[in-house]
């Protein structure tokens, strides 16, 4: 069992409290380690570290910001499979395929970030006045509050502070109290690779003490998180009223439209990898699939075949596809979720139960009502709901049937049957010829509607973590 604790001012200490909390391992539901339970007063120390590690960090040369950001690389490439992919593998359920593409695209955000250090550009414009000069600078915010979720707890922690580190700001992290140690690694290696002892600092806890804490200190200048709708709201409100630039990555439900073109067997193969890789625990899985008519049978029977022969289950068998959900109150969310909509009316394809464990079974539900939460609400589970339609307009209806807006799919090889969806869904990506999530250190990631504000990746970031500031000079002497 690890024991850990808190990482502020370059020191590893126990919280102030000397409280501690478990975390269990999804594949055991034993316990996984014992960690420091940060709360207000942890939150004040890690800020006003930060405040200072700010100074060091953005006083840096840009080449000596990109030399750390890349070391940190190097670290991770080096000892990935040797030590962080049994984390990842025992904290949050990953499979070993899953772990390992984590470990090497943390490794490619990395020296993606590391590039953008070197490319904060500000730019001139004209003057009415031919005596002035104006100009823009891009500068570092400051303090950025980092919180970031279970899912991916590497990858997308590297995703949010990477790049503010790489502006020249200074971060204070609460991981997921689901995945804390994975996160404390990263601020390890971090450290290792030079970043000064004070701009990274890593509080671990629950929500209503710690994440609570540090995003409405008075002390931070940007709020960074990727969490559910309801989290983001909160966090948004408590921005607004010190008017914080904030970059809010929230809930998805994601649409796959199956048009009438494509092979229904290839195109179940794509709509299963989407919503069932990680079980579901991807905020971009298309959850929501509308198919053809012309093709609905073909496809629903070839997705049946997919799930049944789906492997679930071993997390360090190189053919699992899916292992266990985080925990137990995810589960009974899950099947709850799906127990409610077959009573409602919706029809069991395959699945809808629970394998062992915190494994749930691969799930498709046919003719789900428009108003179940099934179809309406974020699952974060290996559950997926398919519905007919008649015409183009219909598909791309459905999928704008939602309060939410991260990514889409659709599948064919009409190109302008693909540019009239890509048009007009609204949502922050639409994927054509594959499924809904994809990964680009460079894209800009984020959603429309509720789900999310402001885009993260490469130059997006670089947008998202500084700001401009406007600079004239009267060039004729006139003091």
């Amino acid at each position: 069992m690890i024991q850990a604790q808190l990482l502020i001012d370059g020191q590893w200490q126990d919280a102030v409290s000397g409280a501690t909390f478990e975390v269990l391992s999804p594949a055991t539901e034993e316990v996984f380690a014992k960690v420091a339970r940060a709360d207000k007063a942890d939150v004040d120390k890690a800020v006003a570290a930060a405040r200072e590690g700010f100074k060091t960090w953005s006083s840096l040369a840009p080449k000596l910001r990109e030399q750390a950001l890349l070391k940190a690389a190097e670290i991770i490439e080096a000892e990935g499979e040797a030590r962080l992919l049994d984390i990842l593998i025992d904290e949050s359920g990953s499979t070993i395929t899953k772990a390992k593409f984590e470990i090497a695209y943390t490794v490619d955000l990395f020296r993606t970030a590391a590039g953008e250090a070197r490319r904060l550009y500000g730019k001139t414009f004209p003057n009415d006045n031919p005596k002035r000069l104006s100009f823009v600078q891009r500068i570092p915010l400051g303090v950025v509050a980092v919180v970031s979720p279970y899912n991916a707890p590497l990858s997308l922690l590297t995703k949010m502070l990477a790049f503010p580190l790489a502006a020249g700001n200074s971060v204070v992290v609460k991981p997921s109290e689901e995945t804390p140690v994975i996160a404390l690694e990263l601020g390890r290696i971090l450290l290792e690779a030079g970043v000064p002892a004070a701009a990274v600092n890593m509080v671990c806890g629950f929500g209503q003490d710690c994440g609570a804490s540090l995003t409405s200190h008075s002390d931070i200048d940007c709020i960074a998180l990727t969490g559910s709708t309801e989290t983001g709201k909160r966090v948004g409100q408590v921005a607004m009223e010190r008017m914080l630039k904030t970059q809010l990555e929230l809930g998805g439900k994601s649409a796959a439209l199956v048009l009438q073109d494509v092979d229904p067997a290839k195109a179940a193969a794509i709509v299963a990898q989407g919503i069932f890789t990680h079980a579901g625990q991807i905020c971009m899985a298309n959850s929501r699939v509308a198919v053809d008519r012309a093709i609905y049978p073909e496809f629903i029977a070839e997705l049946k075949k997919v799930c049944e022969s789906l492997k679930v289950g071993p997390t360090r068998d190189a053919d699992t596809v899916y292992g266990p959900l985080i925990n137990r109150a995810a589960l009974q969310k899950v099947a709850g979720h799906v127990d409610k909509a077959l009573s409602e009316g919706a029809e069991l394809l395959t699945g809808g139960r629970v394998v062992e464990g915190l494994v749930y079974a691969p799930t498709v539900l046919l003719n789900t009502p428009a108003t179940s939460g099934a179809w309406c609400e974020e699952l974060f589970g290996p559950v997926v709901s398919v519905v007919p339609f008649d015409t183009l307009e219909q598909a791309i209806e459905m999928a704008n049937d939602s309060e939410f807006g991260l990514s889409s799919s659709v599948l064919t090889k009409n190109l302008n049957w693909a540019m009239q969806c890509a048009q007009n869904i609204d949502a922050g990506a639409v994927h054509v010829g594959m499924h809904s999530f994809q990964s680009n250190a460079l894209a800009p990631i984020g959603g429309s509607k509720m789900s999310g504000i402001g885009r993260s990746g490469g130059a997006y970031s670089t947008e998202e973590f500084t700001d401009s500031k406007w600079i004239s000079i009267e060039l004729e002497e006139t003091l």
